[in-house]
């Protein structure tokens, strides 16, 4: 691991795997981290080899812990302002990533480390793992999306109570109130688990994923009516596919289709 770029790559067949390798420091977030991760998003959105993306932390105790306290303490407060836009501009990418993001939670993720995990589409958590947005405890407030895509995920109420009562949540109640999607049974590496259960994704239709991904992440804030005519120009993206007419002609064979992503 170089502190230049502190992400581990790796690729499983179709599914790439990115760990932030800092275990030491609790795989916090980091300047190059971030920077990091908004090449690697930006390069994946072309590699046609790369059908999902999970995201990792190294070691068992921590996915992420959020900022690196010990880079801010030498920061001004004109510095931490572009540290936090930093957030938004290098994860941006991974959010509005075409391929499907999962977050492989393989320990606490909390702060920016939860954030991370947020503007992943899915997320699987070890059955240790915790979750929480502790900002108000510590004089501040969730600053690299937390307070906005917390409530689409779990709703208002339950998004204020975590934040306002800085509450950590167990992965089962994180499983219970949707803000994770699987917990992976104790004893079984999350990452192995993670990347067993998107294999539809692996072998599936690339090019009808990242139209479902835009048609539902273009239409959370718009009406029913808006929505729906954002959903037709998606659904048209997949008409015109190789990959559609493969999945046809496969199902008069009686055969499983074999996905090209054209």
């Amino acid at each position: 691991m170089s502190e230049d770029f502190p992400i581990r790559v790796e690729q499983r067949g179709a599914v790439a795997v990115w760990t932030i390798d800092r275990a030491d420091r609790a795989n916090a977030l980091s300047r190059p981290t971030l920077l990091a991760f908004g090449k690697l998003a930006r390069e994946a959105a072309a590699n046609a080899s790369i059908r999902a993306i999970v995201v990792t932390g190294a070691g068992e105790k921590a996915f992420c812990a959020g900022a690196d306290l010990k880079e801010r303490q030498g920061m001004s407060e004109n510095d931490v302002r572009v540290q936090v836009a930093l957030y938004r501009s290098e994860l941006g990418p991974l959010d509005r990533s075409p391929k499907p993001v999962v977050a492989a939670i393989n320990g606490a993720a909390l702060g920016g480390g939860l954030e991370l995990a947020l503007c992943c589409d899915l997320r699987v958590a070890a059955a240790h793992a915790q979750l929480g947005l502790p900002e108000t405890s510590l004089g501040i407030i969730p600053g690299a999306g937390g307070t906005q895509r917390l409530p689409r995920v779990v709703g208002e109420a339950r998004a204020k109570e975590m934040i306002l009562l800085a509450r950590r949540l167990t992965a089962e109640e994180a499983l219970a109130w949707g803000l994770v999607n699987r917990v992976t049974p104790a004893g079984k590496d999350v990452v192995d688990d993670a990347v067993e259960w998107i294999r539809p994704i692996a072998e599936g239709a690339p090019i009808a994923q990242a139209a479902a991904l835009e048609a539902i992440d273009r239409s959370l804030d718009a009406s029913l009516e808006v929505g729906l005519e954002l959903e037709k120009v998606s659904y048209d993206k997949t008409i015109v596919s190789a990959d559609r007419r493969e999945a046809l002609a496969a199902f008069a064979e009686k055969r499983k289709p074999r996905f090209e992503g054209r």
